[in-house]
């Protein structure tokens, strides 16, 4: 056994005592309703809005030109993982009017803030491979071998 199955052994021993550890806990301290319910929203949360949604992205993406698609599809899956990290603060989970100094932040102001960079970088990447594109086109430098004539082989 060499260096690195020993290290992915013990690193797969750690990662199944802490899965371990979380069911332990659930089983333990979860009544059985509510960890039931859990799952079955988040199920119903995958299967009913996530996956539609990201199967209707890839097909509006599609018709994109196939330079900008990468550019667009890209500022959407992080501006999607931005959101699922920031909307439970957005939503003001945890907030209580007794206590002003928990969730003091306009949330949902610097959502739209990191939404709007994350959309005025894919807008400077999309314009940077338009202007690369075409001055690529202009100088003669094109990086895909030329297709072959129809005519077939010359002689």
């Amino acid at each position: 056994m060499n260096a690195r199955t020993a290290a992915l052994a013990v690193a797969y021993a750690a990662g199944l005592a802490l899965i371990g550890l979380g069911l332990r806990g659930i089983v333990a301290e979860v009544p059985v309703a509510r960890w039931a319910a859990w799952f079955a929203g988040a199920a119903i949360l995958h299967d009913g809005v996530l996956v539609p949604a990201v199967l209707a992205a890839g097909l509006v993406t599609g018709l994109l030109p196939a330079r900008y698609r990468r550019v667009v599809r890209a500022a959407l899956v992080v501006a999607a993982c931005v959101t699922a990290v920031a909307l439970p603060l957005v939503l003001g989970y945890g907030r209580r009017p007794d206590e002003p100094s928990r969730l003091p932040l306009p949330y949902e102001r610097n959502l739209l803030i990191v939404l709007g960079a994350i959309a005025a970088v894919a807008v400077c990447t999309a314009v940077a491979r338009a202007v690369i594109g075409r001055r690529r086109v202009r100088s003669g430098g094109a990086t895909r071998a030329p297709r072959p004539s129809a005519k077939g082989p010359s002689r």
